[in-house]
């Protein structure tokens, strides 16, 4: 952190409100506090459940553990590419990177989590076999092997590192994400392909037309949907929007307890396309296509970068098709970069959390 104030008057309200996990018990001792330094009684925390994989889950978590310890993360396993590819392919195992980066981003500020988070994150550099492996993945999948449990040993890696909240597969079962895309092959540009496999369908020059996991309708991890049923507040993305936010929406027994859930869902909008995946798609494009995936989700918050929203009427009628209102603040950073920036960040979901949810005592 670097001490800025969190700036949560620049939060503004567009439309109406729309429609009405377990806690860490590794995070590092700190004084529970609201913002302005006004002590906060315990237990007055919100519980947050956060979907996602890849960076954009890292963005949503480190700015999340800012605001909440009980905080749980519930991370896509489709990856097929890198040290994680390479994992699968020899072990069978799930691709542990996207867990490996939101444990990462749950590392605290101080010494022992910063030099944690570099630690399993950093990568082998050799001409042998070990070139480019993280050294997370390999601790991870270590633990797997070791104690034939994904979540015990994800639980026990987080206890290590002081992780200041929980990561837990969606599904213990690796997934295949495939797509149908138009204009994979830029030689056959109006025919649609099958595109196999996360990291192909990343960086696709076609449009992504849809995306389906392989096997289909797979298993939920249990821990993983009583997280969702239990939780104050569940946010959905940011990130790769077919490769790491759709996903969770593809396995039944998560978009059910969505469904089912008395928590209030907040679906955290990315600050720009993405090459490849969403090339070109405006913001409440990106509500259309989750729509067409999962037609009977309902939200009730959409975050949006008030810098990336160029029609904001657009995006406010996209949202109350899932009976969502539309928050717009500064969350990006101001280098010019389209990353979030955590105080930024955390400010807005403080916000929209006070002004959505309920006053007083979560529990």
């Amino acid at each position: 952190m670097t001490g800025r104030a969190p700036r949560l008057s620049r939060l503004r309200r567009v439309v109406p409100e729309g429609r009405g996990g377990r806690p860490a018990e590794n995070r590092a001792a700190r004084p529970e506090q609201v913002r302005g330094g006004r002590p906060r009684r315990r237990g007055a925390q919100p519980k947050v459940v956060a979907l996602g994989g890849g960076m954009g889950l890292s963005a949503s978590l480190a700015a999340l553990r800012r605001i909440t310890g009980d905080l749980t993360a519930v991370v896509t396993v489709a990856d097929d590419g890198g040290s994680s590819g390479r994992l699968r392919d020899e072990l069978g195992v799930l691709p542990p990177g996207d867990l490996r980066k939101a444990l990462a981003a749950l590392c605290g500020d101080d010494d022992w989590g910063q030099t944690w988070a570099r630690v399993i994150q950093h990568r082998f550099q050799s001409q042998g076999d070990l070139h480019e492996h993280a050294v997370g993945n390999l601790l991870i999948v270590a633990l797997w092997e070791q104690l034939g449990d994904h979540v015990q040993a994800l639980d026990l890696v987080g206890k290590l590192l002081g992780a200041q909240g929980r990561v837990l597969p969606m599904s213990a079962v690796p997934l295949e994400l495939q797509a149908l895309v138009r204009g994979h092959d830029p030689r056959r540009p109006d025919e649609v392909d099958t595109v196999r496999g996360q990291a192909t369908v990343a960086l696709t020059p076609g449009e992504v037309q849809s995306v389906h996991l392989v096997p289909g309708a797979p298993p939920a991890v249990p821990e993983a949907v009583d997280a969702v049923l239990d939780a104050d507040w569940v946010v959905l993305g940011p990130g790769s929007w077919f490769s790491s936010v759709i996903p969770h929406l593809l396995v039944p027994d998560l978009l059910d307890a969505l469904a089912e859930t008395k928590a209030r869902r907040v679906l955290s909008l990315n600050l720009a396309p993405q090459p490849g995946e969403t090339e070109g798609f405006s913001p409440q494009r990106h509500l259309e296509v989750l729509g067409r995936h999962a037609p009977k989700l309902a939200l009730d918050v959409v975050l949006a970068d008030e810098a990336a929203v160029p029609d904001r009427d657009s995006l406010t009628d996209a949202a109350k098709r899932f009976g969502a209102a539309v928050e717009l603040a500064p969350v990006a950073r101001t280098d010019g970069t389209p990353r979030h920036d955590p105080e930024l960040l955390a400010a807005a979901y403080d916000r929209i959390f006070r002004m959505h949810g309920r006053i007083g005592p979560w529990r």
